[in-house]
């Protein structure tokens, strides 16, 4: 494997942050990842999400050039991470969802000692170590033994070390992991900023609500497997092709109920007190329009008609779901 930089053919554009394509990797016959392929593109956040045993770490550790494939290809930013992993490295920044450190050494020793191994020197290593702390809020923490930090700043020193070289690309595994609801506000909210300034983020996390919030699109895995791959706001609204919507109307919610069991394109999901939950079978604007245009001239009195939010778990399980029913049949693919 050569550490000389490839001649990446010039193309139209900036290539993919992260290209993924056919990838496999087992451990005797175990199927780690089986077949998996998706892009990033420069400048998104994208959540990688799965139970455990999914393959997601697997995947993240073989883009960070941690792991090698059986088959298939892994490029960062247009360098494939096994012909040329050396350079790779010098573009990503790689959070484990554990990380080894000194416990004998300061924040600012452990810091310093990652950038001196990346090659800084001088009045640039300290401005790079000093800007790290800047940015991670842990300054005032500077000379404070590592094992002595809390959970969340442990977290945040992770994330200055994986940060200290100032990668385009940031690969982030379960970095909320075992974070009190403070120290996960802080930490999305620093992946955010990162985002903001042009970082691509590839961060993979049980906590689904929290990815819907601060990521582009959501990248689902399950048995080594993509089961979808879509934007975070199309999840929430839709599932299988359908909307659902909370109707509260003004009259007797018996007659919504009478009116939805004989229309077209609509599924009574629940009758309330003063309306309905319905599933409109389309995320087309016209047929969603149609259906409350009928509503309102067949009499209905609404008064409220808008698109419900599905829960991102809710989202998950049924698309995993839908795959096991129909096995073999390929991903799921949503909006992106």
């Amino acid at each position: 494997m050569s550490d000389t930089p490839p001649e990446i053919p010039a193309a139209k554009g900036r290539p993919p942050a992260i290209e993924v394509q056919n990838l496999h990797r087992h451990f005797g016959s175990l199927k780690a990842v089986d077949g998996v392929s998706f892009s990033v593109e420069p400048g998104q956040v994208v959540g990688f999400v799965g139970a455990n045993g999914a393959g997601k770490t697997t995947t993240m550790r073989i883009i960070a050039t941690l792991d090698y494939p059986n088959r298939g290809m892994v490029k960062v930013s247009g360098i494939d991470v096994v012909q040329y992993p050396a350079l790779v490295r010098h573009r990503i920044g790689w959070m484990p969802d554990s990380f080894g450190t000194y416990d004998n050494m300061t924040v600012v020793e452990y810091l310093d000692f990652f950038a001196r191994a990346l090659g800084f020197k001088g009045a640039e290593r300290e401005e790079r170590v000093r800007d790290v702390m800047d940015f991670t809020d842990l300054t005032p923490l500077a000379d404070r033994l590592i094992n002595k930090l809390s959970k969340g700043m442990g977290q945040r020193l992770c994330l200055g070390r994986a940060l200290i070289h100032d990668p385009d690309v940031l690969i982030l595994d379960e970095p909320a992991a075992g974070l009190d609801p403070k120290a996960r506000v802080e930490l999305k909210h620093l992946i955010r900023i990162l985002a903001d300034d042009g970082k691509t983020v590839f961060i993979s996390s049980h906590i689904l609500s929290e990815l819907g919030e601060m990521c582009d699109s959501l990248l689902f895995i399950n048995r080594g497997r993509v089961i979808h791959h879509g934007s975070a706001e199309s999840l929430k609204h839709t599932t299988s092709g359908s909307t659902l919507f909370d109707v509260q109307t003004a009259g007797d919610p018996e007659k919504i109920a009478e009116w939805a069991q004989m229309s077209p394109h609509v599924t009574l999901k629940e009758t309330r007190k003063r309306g309905a939950r319905i599933e409109i079978d389309s995320t087309e604007p016209e047929v969603i329009a149609g259906v409350l245009r009928r509503m309102v001239n067949e009499g209905i009195p609404v008064v409220e008609f808008h698109r419900e939010e599905r829960k991102l778990e809710d989202a998950f399980i049924e698309i995993l779901g839908e795959m096991e029913k129909g096995e073999g049949a390929g991903p799921v693919v949503g909006n992106q």
